[in-house]
């Protein structure tokens, strides 16, 4: 795309950058760990490959300051944008503490690089590489490219080379310029962005907002997000259950999930109209698969479960509100919220359920000196909203179903963990409902799940 003078955020990029005007910055840290072991690890050559990373994808290297017209992106030069490593020596049992602090410092996205980069010498043939990226210019699917190019990058520094890197056919000022192009102006009312932003506003109009969530603690307007995790699994049984019934009710494994979601969710609210996200890739374009940056974003489904007669009506509604989504995904969140007659102190949306396919890993590269890279824990869990589900559906080579995982996060400011339990609990005894061929009408399981949580309270 021709350059212009300004090149303003992406779509995707302004809901983080609003969040760390706000005083949220360290909220959107993307943190990954790797341990390497063996014989000969090339210090030297680990730092020039991250700088080699770094030089490729433009992203790792833009700042994002206010101006007078709004935030823009400024790439910096290749040849000045370095990442400064620093080499720490710590003991085993201390290196998850010191990467969470690590990964817990906010970035001044005005002036800041969007990523840092650590090692730990926990002793001669083994270090921790810690990588954050502020979300803005990385999301879940640039994590592969990046770690894919910084192995390739490290190796050919310990051969004492360059990287040789395959050229990208577009760079992410590529994309923003053409998604601002294809989306036209808001002042335009036959654009695709007002008519995206027209959707929405008369979808949402009207919803209860807020959910009145059962809090189990007292907590401030301005909620703390460090979070916890419960793990979530399902078998390979009921991943083919569940399989089947979508294809019966002709939607998605992703759509079924989501019908359970909203099920719970409306019960734990004691709410029939509930609004919950997912987010898009942003990577429809083969072009964009090796892109870093940050292209994904939330899209809202508001569910009505007091207009589904049945299960399977219901099923119908959350496929017709997805795909309705999915066909509009490019209104910020912030111009959103703008629009909608409400409290621009509430969120959007409290309850978020993502769903992705696991990929099938290649070999892992042959490493001089025999060394093995393993991602390790960061000890960072950050819960954004009220109640996270991040789940993945597994296959084996086959493509046979092989179960469903993944953690449910929560703030611990908000939520005691036998609330959180019995949040988890109520979606997955949902779940095993749908997939064993429930039909029945919906009112019965919000009243049944608002029974359990009274005897859960009394319990107590």
């Amino acid at each position: 795309m021709p350059r212009t003078p300004r090149i303003p955020l992406a779509p995707a990029q302004e809901r983080m950058w609003q969040a760390a005007a706000a005083g949220y910055s360290a909220d959107w840290n993307v943190a990954r760990a790797f341990r390497i072991r063996g014989a000969g690890v090339n210090l030297s050559a680990l730092r020039a490959a991250i700088d080699d990373v770094v030089r490729r994808h433009a992203p790792l290297r833009t700042c994002y300051p206010a101006t007078a017209e709004g935030p823009v992106q400024m790439v910096m030069d290749a040849d000045v944008a370095r990442v400064e490593v620093q080499v720490v020596d710590c003991f085993p049992g201390e290196v998850t503490d010191k990467i969470a602090e690590f990964g817990g410092r906010a970035f001044d996205l005005a002036a800041d690089l969007p990523i840092r980069a650590r090692i730990y010498r926990l002793g001669a043939r083994d270090v921790v590489l810690a990588l954050v990226v502020h979300h803005i210019s990385l999301d879940g699917q640039s994590i592969g490219p990046l770690m894919r190019d910084l192995v390739g990058a490290y190796l050919a520094r310990c051969a004492r080379r360059a990287p040789v890197f395959t050229p990208l056919p577009v760079d992410y000022i590529d994309y923003t310029l053409w998604k601002h192009e294809f989306l036209g102006a808001y002042d335009d009312p036959c654009s695709p962005a007002s008519t995206q932003l027209r959707y929405w506003a008369n979808n949402l109009v009207g919803r209860p907002a807020p959910l009145e969530l059962p809090y189990g603690r007292m907590c401030s307007a301005r909620v703390d997000a460090a979070g916890a995790m419960i793990q979530l699994g399902f078998d390979a049984d009921l991943h083919e259950a569940l399989l089947l019934r979508a294809r019966q009710a002709g939607a998605s494994l992703f759509m079924v999930l989501q019908t359970a979601f909203a099920v719970s969710l409306a019960a734990f609210a004691q709410s029939p109209d509930v609004t919950v996200a997912t987010a898009v890739s942003g990577r429809d374009d083969p072009q964009l698969a090796d892109l870093v940056g940050n292209l994904a974003d939330d899209v809202l489904m508001r569910i009505r479960l007091d207009r589904a007669t049945d299960m399977n009506d219901l099923i119908d509604q959350v496929r017709r509100v997805a795909l309705a989504a999915f066909a509009h995904p490019d209104t910020p969140n912030p111009r959103l919220q703008r629009c909608l007659p409400q409290d621009p102190g509430h969120p959007l949306f409290q309850a978020t359920l993502i769903l992705q396919r696991a990929t099938v890993e290649p070999p892992a590269p042959v490493v001089p000196g025999g060394l093995s890279i393993v991602e390790m824990p960061t000890g960072i869990v950050r819960a954004k909203h009220d109640l996270e589900f991040g789940l993945t559906e597994h296959y084996d080579h086959t493509g046979a179903p092989q179960g469903v995982s993944g953690p449910f996060l929560y703030p611990t400011a908000r939520f005691d963990p036998a609330t959180a339990q019995r949040f988890v609990e109520s979606f997955t005894a949902t779940v095993e409902l749908i997939a064993s061929g429930y039909t029945g009408p919906i009112a019965p399981l919000l009243g049944e799940q608002r029974r359990r949580a009274r005897r859960a309270l009394r319990m107590r």
